[in-house]
């Protein structure tokens, strides 16, 4: 695959420049590209299942069944009950990833945190297991390949940023290019639940910034000014997702003042479901 482009963006007076790995591929792209590139590597008859977990709507799931159709792996992904207008009416991610062939399995809330933990005991050596977010040390192969494209750019900048659920895409970066700064912030989550994160994979470098968010916001819940600054970066010319871009290009906005490279993490194909919160909430 060739090298994901750089494009320009223009906002308040600034200039920012864009990695863009969501053009990688529709539902495959962003950071979740980077964090499954070993497996995307793996040959297809190394493995015959993948097993994950999470959310209803994340851009991980839909990755990972993206993927798995690819290599005509199967895809088992385990979930807290559904509500009832997605058991009627699948739609976003979740309704995509069904159509990839993607195996969907409840839990209930009370048993869901005790079955997560089991399962690396029910796998055999045919079987993998991706951790919520795609955290797992295989994503280090992948950023160090984007690592090595944002090097062959030559970029006159030395500051990166992206923004972190575990902050796996942040860290691996950040230590495959000490000579770079990488902003962060934490979108799921506080700074402290997010340096817990990285430490479980890494010591923290000094080269990676985490920016404190300007207030608490809880993840995936609709928040005016978060749809105003998507919208306002959707009229520099570039679609970024709801989930994680909203509170990046706020705490870069007010925290730094240097040209930055933004590496788009992907995950628009969310903002369908998103923008439905948004809708019922009455914010568009």
């Amino acid at each position: 695959m060739n090298p994901s482009p750089i494009s320009k963006l223009s906002l308040e007076g600034r200039v920012f420049y864009v990695k863009r790995d969501d053009l990688i591929d529709p539902f495959l792209a962003g950071n979740k590209y980077r964090k499954l590139y070993t497996l995307l590597k793996t040959p297809s008859n190394k493995l015959n299942k993948i097993i994950s977990y999470g959310g209803t709507q994340s851009n991980a799931m839909l990755a990972i069944a993206a993927m798995c159709k690819s290599k005509s792996w199967e895809f088992e992904y385990y979930t807290k009950p559904l509500s009832q207008t997605q058991k009627i009416h699948p739609y976003g991610n979740y309704y995509h990833s069904i159509n990839l062939g993607m195996r969907h399995i409840e839990i209930d809330e009370v048993l869901y945190k005790d079955y997560i933990a089991s399962l690396s005991f029910m796998i055999d050596a045919s079987t993998f297991i991706v951790d919520q977010g795609g955290a797992v040390e295989e994503a280090k192969k992948g950023l160090e390949v984007l690592a090595e494209e944002i090097k062959a750019e030559n970029l006159e900048l030395r500051s990166l940023a992206t923004p972190s659920g575990t902050g796996t895409t942040a860290l691996f970066l950040a230590l495959s290019l000490p000579e770079f700064k990488v902003y962060t912030t934490p979108c799921v989550g506080d700074v402290k639940y997010l340096k817990e994160q990285m430490q479980a994979l890494s010591e923290i470098p000094k080269n990676l910034i985490i920016l404190e968010p300007s207030k608490k916001h809880h993840f995936a819940k609709p928040y005016p000014e978060f749809l105003q600054i998507y919208k306002k970066v959707l009229a520099s010319g570039i679609e970024f997702d709801l989930l994680y871009s909203p509170g990046m290009w706020e705490a870069l906005l007010a925290q730094t003042d240097e040209e930055i490279l933004y590496i788009h993490s992907g995950g628009v194909s969310g903002n369908e479901s998103m923008l439905k919160k948004y809708e019922q909430k009455g914010f568009r």
